[in-house]
């Protein structure tokens, strides 16, 4: 079945190219891929499956491939939204939605996993276990697709979850992987401070806001440079500080918005505690009545070693030729809500290097003139089929 899969695959390189570019020239922002979805819904038409629709808090899709012989229940994850940028690329296929680009590669994990989980259906009798093909709605925008996939139910069969990125810091052909903890959980905050306005002729008769937010800049870098671990990941960032005002007027409210990165639940828990209590002491010391919004939303992404050890052995057993090597990665500090998989199920999320040919350096994720060499879409298809025939071992 393995050879018949591959060259399956390989066979349908260019209809996958071209699933990538009609998605890349149409794309939808997150908890609005109404024509995504119904785009996905309609490719399975006709096919002996099961199709979900609707799951979760948005678009989501599962669709239940169920083999011929005994077997696990897998999970094969993609996600389908886009982004809120203007896309600067000169590509033919250039996106029609102004302000709408797919600048992170999930036309792409889309576009592999259509063509993959059709050859999986056409192979369906000699198919071990049941394949569980998980269209993710909405990842880029908080609560996310994922969590409420998850909480839904429909999942609670799965013996193990996979999911890939592509990622613009490696060739086609090179598959990254990283056992453990592998991205970051993301925090959002937002803190107003209430002083009292006044002239700046008259600073004693007022309260100044302004100052109660500088002290708290200062004060909240050193939860990262005074109360973590050397060794440990954290990383808090002031993104907006919106004190604008009149120069000779002192401040009566301002409002500060950050971002707060984590590689494991202890350090969000400690950073957590320590933002709190640095509020308290800015109301005590500076006489200001504080209000804050910390909501977290991604947890930490945990690849389960077990389950990452036997997909590196499988795609190092690969005689694939898109497939070039495989390669331990760092951890990375964006976050990515398949982590709410993870959480719960045994999981392996990966990366397919895809940075285009012929360029030094590519544009990161989320740069408007993102690109990607095509050949990743086919290892995807590839090194994801080479865990599918290993069952994970």
């Amino acid at each position: 079945m393995k050879n018949q899969l591959m060259k399956m695959l390989g066979e349908r390189k260019e209809e996958m190219i071209q699933i990538r570019r009609y998605l890349h020239e149409n794309p939808e922002l997150s908890f609005k891929e109404d024509k995504t979805a119904q785009y996905i819904i309609d490719f399975y038409k006709g096919k002996d499956v099961e199709i979900q629709t609707n799951v979760g808090n948005g678009y989501g899709i599962i669709v239940t491939i169920k083999g011929g012989k005994p077997g696990k229940t897998i999970g094969l994850r993609a996600d389908f939204d886009a982004l809120p940028i203007h896309e600067e690329t000169d590509v033919p296929f250039k996106s029609k939605n102004e302000g709408v680009m797919h600048a992170c590669g999930h036309d792409g994990h889309t576009a592999y996993l259509l063509i993959l989980a059709d050859c999986l259906i056409q192979l369906k009798s000699e198919l071990s276990g049941t394949y569980k093909v998980i269209h993710q709605h909405a990842e880029e925008v908080p609560p996310g697709g994922a969590k409420s996939i998850v909480e839904s139910g429909l999942l609670d069969d799965l013996d193990a979850v996979y999911g890939i990125h592509l990622f613009p810091t490696n060739p086609a052909g090179d598959v990254g992987y990283r056992s453990g903890y592998a991205m970051a959980g993301r925090t959002y905050f937002k803190l107003t401070i209430q002083g009292v306005g006044g002239h700046g002729s008259s600073p004693h008769l007022a309260n100044d806001a302004i100052i109660a937010g500088a002290y708290f800049v200062t004060a909240v870098q050193t939860v990262v440079s005074r109360r973590l671990n050397p060794f440990d990941m954290g990383v808090i960032t002031i993104g907006s500080f919106d004190g604008k005002g009149q120069f000779n007027v002192i401040k009566d409210s301002i409002e500060i918005e950050g971002d707060v990165r984590y590689m494991t639940s202890e350090i969000q828990e400690l950073i957590d505690k320590e933002v709190h209590r640095i509020v308290k002491g800015i109301e005590a010391e500076f006489g200001v009545t504080c209000e804050l919004e910390y909501v977290p939303d991604y947890p930490p992404l945990y690849n389960n070693p077990e389950i990452t050890a036997g997909v590196v052995r499988a795609i190092e057993s690969s005689s694939e030729p898109e497939i070039k090597k495989i390669v331990e990665f760092p951890p990375f500090s964006g976050s990515e809500d398949f982590a709410y998989y993870a959480a719960k199920f045994p999981a392996c999320f990966f990366f397919i290097g895809s940075k285009p040919k012929g360029v030094e350096k590519a544009y990161f994720n989320h740069h408007p003139k993102w690109d990607i060499d095509e050949d990743a879409l086919l290892v995807a298809a590839k090194a994801v089929a080479e865990v599918i025939c290993s069952n994970g071992k």
